[in-house]
This record gives structure tokens, sequence and C-alpha cells, in this order.
């Protein structure tokens, strides 16, 4: 798999509105978005580096994946997202080499992108999203 680079830091949060002055008012980077992803049940803000992005993550309900997080561990890292070339050979290449994935296809997430996420037990204990732009 041909990975481009870094693309995102996903940073799991209580209240976007309320984290997102420290990221683009305090460090001065711009927002360059904000996105409801349903199937992921969280709210993102995204703030654009120029060399990757901060995406700010905010769960739309209870059920959610983020606020089981946020309830387990407080506000914090929860993923490091890195782009791919092809996410579907990427996927095929992680099978092959009995890495675990959470769900076995690639779904829509926010900006477009194709994204799977690999499991920490695959990884050391990171969650990995690797993500393929539109």
């Amino acid at each position: 798999m041909k990975i481009l680079g870094i693309e995102h830091i996903g940073v799991a949060v209580e209240d976007c509105a309320q984290d997102a002055p420290f990221w683009n008012h305090i460090l001065g980077i711009n927002k360059t978005g904000s996105e409801t992803v349903e199937d992921q049940g969280v709210k993102t803000d995204i703030f654009d580096t120029g060399k990757g992005k901060i995406e700010l993550l905010e769960a739309l309900d209870d059920a959610s994946p983020i606020a089981k997080f946020v309830i387990k561990k407080g506000s914090g890292m929860h993923h490091v997202c890195l782009q791919v070339e092809d996410i579907t050979s990427a996927i095929k290449e992680l099978k092959e080499n009995n890495i675990q994935t959470i769900g076995d296809h690639y779904t829509s997430g926010a900006e477009g992108y194709k994204i799977i996420f690999i499991h920490p037990k695959s990884t050391g204990g990171v969650l990995v999203e690797l993500a393929e732009k539109p």
C-alpha cells in the first residue's frame, strides 16, 4: 500500500464550539469546514495547517463511538489518519497480513473520503484510520 502522508489527527471533544477557539484563535490554524457524518455518529470541525489537519470530533448522541471514548478516557487524541493512494488495495493488503480492521469494507468519512479504521490490537495500541481522497 502506498501511504501519501498524515491526513489528520482526530481529537475527541465534548463540544467542538468550546474547543475550536484554541485551534483557530490561539494557534491560528484556519478552520476549513464543519460537517456532520451521520453513519460515524460525529460532528467534525476541521482545521488545516497546510501540512496536515486537526479534526475535532464531537458525538452526535450517546451511542456514538466518540461519546463512549470521551466517557471512558475523556477528551483527547482519538486516532491518526493516514492518506492512502487506493483504499481497496490497502484493505486487501491488510487482510492478507491478518491485520484486524473495524469492518470489512470502507465507508464514507468527512470531506467525502473513503475510510477504514485499523483496530488498535493490530497497531500497538493506536487507532489508525486509512483514507482515500475523493
